[in-house]
């Protein structure tokens, strides 16, 4: 896993990027893989967009063109249904892991924040 620092420091070097939110089912896998080899650095997915293993396959095919996993930066998200306990934290980032297979994700984003269950979880 890379540095967490050097993770934030490239994140603000990156300019284009390509969201996945209601893309047509069927047409995301194809965009990934374009976007990456056009240049695009960041890839923004979610696992309740149900499209992340088409994102996976983009990506696939664009590593198999050449684009390296240390060059792009992936953002995926918790999705508050996964907010209820640190099992169920593990559990979403798992099962968006192995969508995207890959090994890990540059930015896992806390959507709708329960303050009550991040308090918890923390205890």
């Amino acid at each position: 896993m890379p540095d967490r620092k050097l993770v934030l420091q490239r994140m603000q070097q990156l300019t284009l990027h390509l969201g996945t939110w209601q893309a047509p089912a069927g047409q995301v896998e194809s965009a990934v893989a374009f976007a990456l080899k056009a240049g695009y650095k960041l890839v923004d997915c979610a696992y309740c967009y149900a499209n992340e293993d088409e994102v996976g396959e983009g990506l696939r095919q664009a590593f198999a063109a050449g684009v390296k996993r240390e060059d792009i930066f992936v953002m995926t998200k918790l999705w508050p249904t996964y907010q209820t306990s640190p099992e169920r934290v593990a559990l979403g980032l798992e099962k968006s892991l192995k969508s995207l297979g890959l090994d890990y994700v540059d930015l896992y984003l806390v959507v709708c924040l329960s303050v009550s269950t991040l308090c918890q979880a923390l205890i």
